[in-house]
């Protein structure tokens, strides 16, 4: 395919460039109706590809040519399978297959030595190669695919392994080889089949991050534990009830009888201390229902074809001190890159509810030039037309002044918007915008630690999608006691007021409201009180 129609590529041979990003609709039309040009594989400068955001399903073979390549971007277009001239990429660190429809991975990935991260997250993939010779590798995501059985991971040599995602599969069992990772910090296996952890993962001398939620544990008390406390209480948990299965199990069975024999009386005071901990554990969230002088969330019809569903509500009375305000921004980041997928399928927005102008807050698409905002962080106004041509300047420049391969921060949603001829924004009864999303707030309506009452605004392409978003978000709030105003003197115990919001169309139909009575069913977990 001839490369007259491909400028992009062009430019890049000419000027001798070591970076491409090919991303958006532009490109996704160009892929259709000319195919991805054969000479961007002659493109031998390259170290840095990215590919996202299009209706790509296949790549060349030709790619083992790109040797110099450390960086390879392709989420979220429609691959079905990566070549295997993958293995002539023997520079390659960083690999982002993610939101593809990727069913196998060629045993050539393991040969790359040089990776360090792989992101596989959203796809078909029932199993990946042993990764045993990836001795270099740091990251490892394979979170919503189908796997049934923990990756091929398990060996003291990946020395290196700090972070594993296998969120969102049917893996049934954790290996007790696991223990042999000398780095891992943060494994998150959540919304999976488990039903047993071995006594080996409190080995893991550097887990400080350890997800297990969504499964259905045989022990209930660990199970409770999960849903309301820390990772430490966890392990704990975990290194003094959780069995062993080692080789010498007979022996270890042998010693641990006779351990629990000579300690009984010990044993028996720590299983009474651990359930009424666990038992004396009491979340209260108090649903506040809406009334006529409440405002109300106005959709305009243009919103739709953008970015069609918003739910929101109001957190009453909250207190923050300067380590919860710090957990409570990173919950946010942690959430937007798990159950929101990176901002694609939905975008979490927190303001101070008392710096808002009183009166109804009107969801709409505008054209770029339109906006208006002050972004978080910033001293002066910007037409979102001017933002975003800033952000993708900044984010240029920080990667080569960083020598970083890929986006950090707010920079790496600028996809998300690209080319789009309205941008979606949330504007207040004076017409100032306080969120543009999926991209940043305003720092009119900014939190801050003496933030006494919060407006929250999940913005997304599915209203059930914003509806378990804000679940999840009001769930971590109050088992963390990251802002909630307790009078009581057990710690453990955290109170929370949601005071409802309507989003209703421009002639004041209702829509929908939350939290409803569909809303918030925690089981016994965390006690709803509506009035």
């Amino acid at each position: 395919m001839s490369a007259e129609n491909w400028n992009e590529i062009e430019q890049v041979k000419k000027e001798k460039r070591h970076e491409l990003i090919l991303s958006g609709v532009s490109i996704s039309e160009k892929i259709q109706s000319f195919g991805l040009s054969d000479e961007l594989f002659n493109c031998k400068t390259l170290n840095y590809l990215n590919i996202n955001q299009t209706c790509l399903e296949s790549i060349s073979d030709e790619i083992g040519k790109l040797s110099n390549l450390t960086t390879l971007v392709l989420h979220s277009n429609k691959l079905k399978h990566i070549p295997v001239t993958i293995e002539n990429l023997t520079k390659l660190k960083i690999l982002d297959c993610s939101f593809n429809e990727l069913t196998t991975i060629s045993f050539e990935i393991s040969t790359l030595t040089e990776l360090t991260r792989i992101n596989l997250n959203s796809n078909l993939l029932t199993k990946v190669p042993c990764l045993s010779a990836n001795v270099k590798l740091s990251s490892l995501d394979l979170s919503n695919n189908k796997f049934q059985v923990f990756p091929d991971v398990c060996y003291s040599n990946l020395n290196h392994l700090a972070e594993i995602k296998i969120s969102k599969n049917s893996i049934n069992e954790i290996p007790a080889a696991i223990s042999v990772l000398p780095s891992l910090k943060h494994l998150d296996l959540s919304d999976n089949c488990i039903k047993g952890v071995p006594g080996e993962l409190a080995d893991c001398q550097k887990l400080k991050e350890l997800d297990l939620k969504g499964n259905k544990l045989n022990d209930k008390r660990l199970e409770k534990l999960i849903d309301q406390c820390r990772t430490k209480q966890i392990i704990d948990y975990i290194n003094q009830h959780c069995q062993k299965s080692t080789k010498n199990q007979g022996s270890s069975a042998k010693d641990s009888k006779n351990k629990n024999k000579k300690n009984n009386k010990n044993d028996g005071s720590n299983k009474n201390t651990d359930d009424d901990a666990i038992d004396s554990i009491t979340h209260k969230l108090k649903i506040i229902h809406v009334n006529n002088d409440n405002p109300v969330i106005k959709i305009t019809e243009n919103i739709k074809q953008v970015r069609p569903y918003i739910v929101g509500c109001i957190v009453r009375n909250i207190s923050f001190n300067e380590e919860n305000f710090k957990k409570f921004i990173q919950l946010q980041t942690k959430l937007h890159d798990g159950i929101c997928e990176k901002r694609n399928a939905a975008t979490i927005a927190t303001h101070d509810y008392d710096l808002i102008a009183p009166g109804d807050i009107t969801f709409t698409a505008k054209v770029p030039t339109e906006i208006e905002i002050k972004p978080l962080g910033r001293a002066k106004m910007f037409t979102a037309a001017e933002l975003f041509k800033r952000l993708q300047v900044e984010a240029d420049n920080l990667r080569r002044e960083k020598k970083r391969n890929v986006y950090s921060g707010i920079y790496k949603y600028l996809y998300l918007i690209e080319g789009k001829p309205l941008f979606p924004c949330v504007i207040d009864s004076n017409n100032q915008v306080i969120s543009f999303p999926p991209i940043t707030n305003s720092d009119i309506t900014k939190m801050s630690v003496n933030t006494k009452n919060m407006f929250i605004e999940v913005t997304g392409l599915s209203r059930q999608v914003c509806r378990d978003v804000m679940d999840e978000l009001l769930k971590e709030l109050i088992t963390q006691g990251l802002c909630t105003s307790t009078e009581n003197s057990n710690q453990s115990d955290h109170n929370l007021e949601v005071e409802q919001v309507k989003v209703v169309d421009m002639e004041g139909n209702l829509k929908h409201i939350y939290p409803s009575r569909v809303d918030l069913n925690f089981d016994d977990k965390i006690k709803v009180i509506r009035d």
